[in-house]
């Protein structure tokens, strides 16, 4: 059993709001010009280094001068020259030279290059690369909410984000609704005593239908669009439902009594497939993005991978063999994520006297990596942008930790918690995440960013076969 935990007490739901819900809570490398022309007389002009003044070139001399020391050369190991040929070579250079030695002249001298070593230009170039590279990851939270009487309990999932932008909140025995489009508030219900505290909040994925999980062990179907109950699903279970998780029209449902039941909420007998495997609470549901598999977590230290290719259709039939039973946790486990971008990638995170988020090949159930975050793991995220994971945590310093993935470094750490963060959400976009402590706040995070929004790619002209016989000449 993972420590720390509270058991619910009916009492503080009786308690009046000290303070209304979901209100604000307090408060390049130097390069020269390459211009010739200049306004100022008294600037340098420089020319180009390499090309030479033509007017003082003598193409015949310049031959002379290249083969005729080099023919001396050559002979300078044989016969020496006779006086009359020696006297004849000094006169003929005499009446063609002149004195002219310049035959290639340059207008100006070529400018000093500038004193920056080609290693400074290489390194001040690849830190400007990693600078445009690097997002800002702002450090404190971009808002802060009031969350009252929210419920103390690591088992339970009391916070979620729906795909119509409107965030749930289970706070004692009310559920709030927050718009993040306009910041309005709504209630949405209100249960008695005997039905709460609400132990978990789960959005369809239409975003308009809402499942509420109850103390007594029922569940409740919502239309918020019309703040009308649907139905409820009762006899499912024996005790408390803490988890919930949607596939499609398929709410599956976890227990403090260890059952995990797939609800058809479309026909009248919606139990349709029930998984027994845990022996404690079941504390942690998530379907995988496919639809084809299902991780569960416990309060018994377990984590099973389902099938839907190995799920029975006859409830009747028993219990339904799971594909995994992985025992390498140490403590409950509750935190589960799909990884957006491979399918068969399950991240997972345990208890205070586990601490590890373990990363599982679901395909052969093989645990590719375990790091030891040094304290609880209460909740995990992916970036659906970008390959990174956000943890939540526990004591001691109650912080949300965001990891680059794989190499599992860590990027940021982002403290304001005061007390143990129970719950995260991600909004649709997936750039914000919403997380609420024991604290009793809900705090925003712009933690993954915008995402890059994609070039329009460039609108080509059809071109047909016969295009270019439009006109005829």
């Amino acid at each position: 059993m993972d420590a720390g935990s509270h058991p619910i007490s009916s009492e503080k739901s009786r308690v009046a709001a000290p303070r209304p819900p979901l209100q604000e809570a307090g408060s390049h490398p130097y390069m020269p010009s390459l211009s010739m022309g200049s306004r100022n007389p008294s600037a340098k002009c420089y020319g180009d280094r390499f090309i030479p003044d033509r007017s003082a070139m003598d193409m015949d001399m310049a031959h002379y001068l290249l083969t005729e020391p080099r023919k001396d050369k050559e002979n300078a190991a044989g016969v020496a020259a006779s006086p009359s040929k020696e006297a004849y070579r000094r006169l003929l250079a005499e009446k063609l030279l002149n004195n002219r030695t310049r035959i290639l002249a340059f207008r100006n001298k070529p400018p000093e290059p500038e004193n920056v070593s080609f290693a400074e230009a290489a390194s001040s170039n690849l830190q400007a690369k990693a600078a445009k590279q690097r997002r800002h990851i702002p450090q404190s939270a971009e808002r802060t909410l009031d969350a009252p009487e929210l419920v103390d309990d690591y088992y339970l999932n009391l916070l979620d984000w729906g795909s119509n932008n409107v965030l749930s909140i289970a706070l004692g025995d009310t559920v709030y609704l927050w718009d993040a489009s306009s910041g309005s508030t709504s209630e949405l219900v209100t249960v008695d005593e005997d039905s709460g505290p609400i132990t978990s909040v789960s959005w369809a994925p239409d975003g308009r239908h809402i499942a509420v999980g109850l103390n007594s062990s029922d569940v409740q179907l919502w239309d918020t669009s019309s703040n009308r109950l649907l139905r409820t699903l009762r006899g499912v279970h024996e005790a408390r439902v803490g988890s919930l998780a949607w596939n499609n029209s398929i709410l599956t449902t976890g227990s403090m009594d260890g059952k995990i039941v797939n609800n058809d909420v479309r026909i009248r007998n919606h139990v349709v497939q029930t998984y027994e495997g845990h022996s404690q609470e079941v504390c942690g549901l998530k379907w995988s993005g496919s639809g084809q598999q299902l991780a569960s977590g416990g309060n018994d230290n377990l984590l099973h991978i389902w099938d839907v290719s190995m799920a029975s259709s006859m409830p009747s039939a028993g219990r339904n063999q799971w594909l995994h039973r992985l025992e390498d946790h140490m403590a409950a486990v509750k935190a589960l994520a799909w990884c957006p971008f491979q399918s068969n990638l399950l991240a997972t995170g345990g208890g205070g006297s586990d601490r590890c988020i373990k990363f599982w090949n679901t395909h052969t159930g093989a645990c590719l990596n375990s790091v030891d975050t040094g304290s609880q793991v209460c909740a995990l995220l992916w970036n659906k942008n970008e390959r990174e994971l956000l943890s939540s945590h526990g004591f001691t310093q109650n912080q949300l930790t965001l990891w680059k993935y794989p190499s599992m470094v860590k990027m940021a750490e982002l403290t304001g918690h005061t007390s143990r963060v129970l719950f995260m959400a991600q909004s649709p976009d997936g750039c914000t995440v919403a997380s609420a402590a024991a604290d009793e706040t809900l705090r925003f995070w712009n933690v993954f960013g915008a995402p890059e929004v994609p070039k329009p790619a460039a609108k080509a002209s059809h071109t047909g076969m016969f295009n270019s016989f439009n006109h005829i000449r």
